[in-house]
């Protein structure tokens, strides 16, 4: 059987786990802290803290900004469940809109359609890897007519004075659009480091701040304080001579990541740009040159003039077929020893928000798309006999 998506963990990362865990400090310590300059220099964006999921991530960035019952935050109604149930957790209203019908990503339209006095966030998320149109958002939420409906209801919205844009990026860690990475492409992003992810730390995310108006090493402090249940000293600062004694500000979360995920992650980020990101781009380009030949094919967009993909998903559409038929496909596919998924149910399809109210009838283009997807296998140690036997293999099932 070829797997979907299994972690590449080279010795290299089995040596450095292997180095933390005799180091003595194994929990967030000096290994963690070199992960996130790493990807401060990597993303180029202001400063990085890293966390134990990007869920976390997601949540104490809306905790952080105040985002609480009442307020609302517009979301596409294609991504995972993650990105609405941060917004439930904090007592807010997911507002979802529809998507584009060509790169699976939230709508500008509709995002436009969507704001109200009640909006305080806007979560765009990069699906399979390729960044949303950020300046259309950057520029949407600097709008004097937006920025005029803006209420503030704490001191970092006072300050900020408009809608919060947090970049989703679960997918596209070391993606580009217009030249940047990722993580500098609007206020803050967060990224995940999950097993089936690119970069992994077999568990892990990490907040990637970018603010303009904000001092971003103490936003830096004030979410390490947060991730630590509310302790303004991590284990690692009270190690220092006489600086045992700690406070608690807040009823905090337990958030960190440990030095044994970051070391993972440390080789990683080491390799990412010259082996692992070439590699996924291989394997994909193999995939549109084959599926192009075939008028029941729909390619997903991988790189264009604006933007690049991290490579993270390969979305194939099946033109003219029903939710049925494409599940028959799949069925096909799964009987000859090849692992393929489908990226995403709408939320509005799941029974939490289904029961909510939310109906998938209202999100036509994401359901659309839903219907026809099939995610091919894409990772790095996927050799190109495999690759073929992928082709050959989906081919033969739609036919």
């Amino acid at each position: 059987m070829i797997p979907f998506s299994p972690p590449h963990i080279s010795q290299e990362a089995i040596d450095e786990v292997v180095d933390t865990l005799k180091s003595g400090w194994i929990t967030t310590g000096p290994k963690t802290k070199l992960f996130e300059q790493k990807i401060t220099e990597y993303c180029g964006n202001k400063k990085t803290i890293c966390l134990n999921s990007a869920t976390a991530g997601l949540e104490l960035i809306l905790r952080w900004f105040g985002v609480k019952e009442g307020d609302e935050v517009i979301i596409p109604a294609y991504t995972y469940c993650a990105t609405a149930n941060v917004i439930v957790h904090c007592g807010a209203t997911p507002v979802m809109v529809d998507i584009n019908s060509d790169d699976f990503n939230i709508s500008i339209e509709k995002i436009q359609k969507a704001i109200t006095s009640k909006t305080k966030v806007i979560i765009p998320v990069d699906i399979a890897g390729l960044p949303a149109d950020y300046d259309e958002i950057n520029k949407l939420v600097k709008k004097d007519k937006v920025k005029s409906l803006f209420v503030s209801n704490s001191d970092n919205q006072k300050q900020l004075g408009r809608v919060l844009v947090l970049s989703d990026a679960a997918h596209s860690f070391g993606a580009e659009y217009k030249g940047k990475k990722t993580g500098r492409l609007t206020d803050v992003s967060v990224f995940s480091f999950h097993a089936v992810k690119n970069l992994t730390t077999a568990e892990g995310g990490a907040i990637a701040l970018n603010f303009e108006v904000f001092d971003n090493e103490q936003i830096y402090k004030n979410l390490n304080t947060m991730s630590l249940h509310g302790q303004n000293k991590d284990a690692l600062a009270k190690t220092k001579i006489g600086n045992w004694r700690y406070d608690v500000n807040d009823a905090g979360y337990k958030a960190n990541m440990t030095d044994i995920n970051a070391s993972i992650g440390l080789i990683s980020l080491k390799y990412y740009e010259t082996k692992d990101l070439p590699r996924r781009k291989e394997i994909m380009t193999k995939y549109q040159n084959a599926f192009s030949k075939y008028t029941w094919a729909e390619l997903p967009i991988i790189e264009n003039e604006n933007r690049k993909s991290s490579y993270h998903l390969y979305t194939l559409r099946i033109k003219n077929v029903k939710e049925k038929q494409r599940d028959e496909i799949i069925k096909k596919i799964f009987e000859k020893d090849v692992s393929v998924n489908v990226h995403f149910q709408p939320l509005p399809m799941l029974s939490v928000y289904k029961n909510r109210g939310y109906k998938i009838d209202d999100f036509p283009v994401a359901y659309d798309n839903y219907s026809r997807e099939i995610s091919l296998p894409v990772f790095y140690n996927l050799s190109d006999e495999q690759v073929e036997t992928v082709i050959n293999t989906v081919i033969n099932s739609v036919k």
